[in-house]
């Protein structure tokens, strides 16, 4: 995730320290949590520690641990069989600041619903710092968690379509100035206005409060009645905050990927946890997130999923306010 230095020494100094409910009838019923688990721990930690691997050099966007890091994530998009627009694949090249090999990778799995004309777009940056100074910096949870939650999300999404398409989008060069999501606003592969929201997962593993926040209610204020229903049934504490710069707290709206989307008018809401003492740091390594309570997030962002999916129509005004 791209913070702010002082975000950043703000959160290491604290970690030292110390709405509307779904008719029944309709397909908001999914967003109950089955006696089953819908995404697997084994499935999630196995995606991270690939993307955390040394081999990958960091992932740096423009490096060979970049496009090694692109190459893993093009072929978990073809296993779990997402379709895609046009005849270039997956992959939406783009370049910036002088490096000429960067690329985002975009998916799309069909919604049931014909009368729905906007997509859901989901979104996860793959990319983090690389190598410096000779130390690798390794990015488990920034963001190789944030693709492990997109993937095994979308690969549940295949299996159970939603009302509405939904666009899975791997972001490449978030670090240093979401450079993906703004090749992506550029050239959307459906127009903006067809975007009903963007949701987004940047670190989403590692917190020894148990805490998960979602940033955007403020802008959004529509969405979280809906989001408060998710927060009860939730395994983890998902709190509200981090989108209001006059309140104190360090202001993430446009410190992911998801501040190009809004600054286009497009909705989001940002998933990401606080930041803590391996954040930006080679120590940020797999070893380090606890399993569970990393399954636990990804259940409650699947179950927020459903629930905007279930109801983005009927909540999201004409025009976003």
């Amino acid at each position: 995730m791209l913070r702010t230095p002082l975000a950043a020494l703000l959160a290491l100094t604290l970690a030292g320290c110390g709405g509307t409910q779904p008719d029944p009838s309709t397909p908001a019923q999914s967003a109950a949590r089955p006696a089953a688990e819908r995404v697997t721990t084994s499935d999630l930690i196995r995606v991270v520690r690939e993307l955390a691997d040394p081999r990958y050099q960091g992932r740096r966007a423009g490096t060979d641990g970049g496009r090694l890091a692109r190459a893993y994530v093009r072929a978990q998009f073809a296993q779990i069989g997402l379709g895609h627009r046009g005849t270039s694949g997956y992959e939406q090249p783009f370049s910036f600041n002088g490096v000429a090999d960067a690329a985002n990778l975009i998916g799309e799995i069909k919604g049931t619903d014909p009368s729905l004309t906007r997509a859901i777009v989901l979104t996860a940056h793959y990319d983090h710092l690389g190598v410096r100074d000779g130390q690798t910096y390794h990015g488990a949870d920034d963001n190789a968690s944030g693709v492990a939650a997109l993937l095994a999300i979308a690969r549940y999404i295949k299996d159970h379509p939603l009302r509405h398409t939904t666009i899975i989008a791997a972001l490449d060069a978030e670090e240093g100035g979401l450079n993906g999501a703004k090749a992506f606003v550029a050239r959307p592969p459906v127009a903006l206005e067809d975007i009903a929201i963007n949701i987004n997962f940047d670190m989403v593993a590692r917190n020894d409060r148990n805490e998960i926040y979602a940033a955007g209610t403020s802008h959004y204020p529509w969405l979280k009645p809906l989001l408060e229903d998710v927060a009860k049934q939730a395994r983890v504490k998902l709190l509200f905050g981090h989108d209001r710069p006059a309140d104190g707290e360090d202001d993430w709206t446009l410190q992911s990927d998801h501040g190009e989307f809004h600054k286009a008018g497009v909705p989001f809401v940002y998933f990401g946890v606080e930041d803590h003492p391996d954040y930006h740091k080679p120590t940020d390594t797999a070893d380090k997130i606890d399993p569970l309570f990393f399954q636990n997030v990804v259940e409650t962002l699947l179950d927020a999923v459903l629930a905007i999916d279930a109801q983005v129509e009927q909540l999201r005004p004409a025009k976003a306010s």
